[in-house]
């Protein structure tokens, strides 16, 4: 007997909860009328509380765009600082080589 898994959008989870949360829609009533498993719900509905504070955050694309110029940046700062550094000691072992210190 292989049953096959229903698998519900985000969307019609959200609408689930919500006639639990809402319209006081009891949990047997929807797990019932969906076929679906209490612990399920109960999951759904832990989620969807652990995860209820991404919906009031403000422009995260934005602050992860900020993140990722700054980072961008600062790569770009260390290399010059890099190269400079390289630079100055090529200068540094030539002239040591011209004086004839070992």
């Amino acid at each position: 007997m292989n049953k096959n898994r229903r698998h519900f959008t985000a969307e019609e989870k959200v609408a689930l909860l919500r006639r639990h949360l809402v319209e006081k829609v009891a949990v047997s009533e929807i797990c019932q009328a969906q076929n679906l498993q209490p612990t399920v719900f109960y999951r759904w509905q832990q989620e969807f509380f652990e995860n209820g504070a991404a919906a009031f955050q403000r422009d995260t694309g934005t602050q992860q765009r900020r993140a990722q110029e700054r980072i961008t940046f600062l790569e770009a700062k260390i290399k010059r600082k890099d190269e400079v550094l390289a630079e100055l000691m090529e200068e540094h072992v030539t002239l040591k080589k011209s004086l004839g210190e070992p």
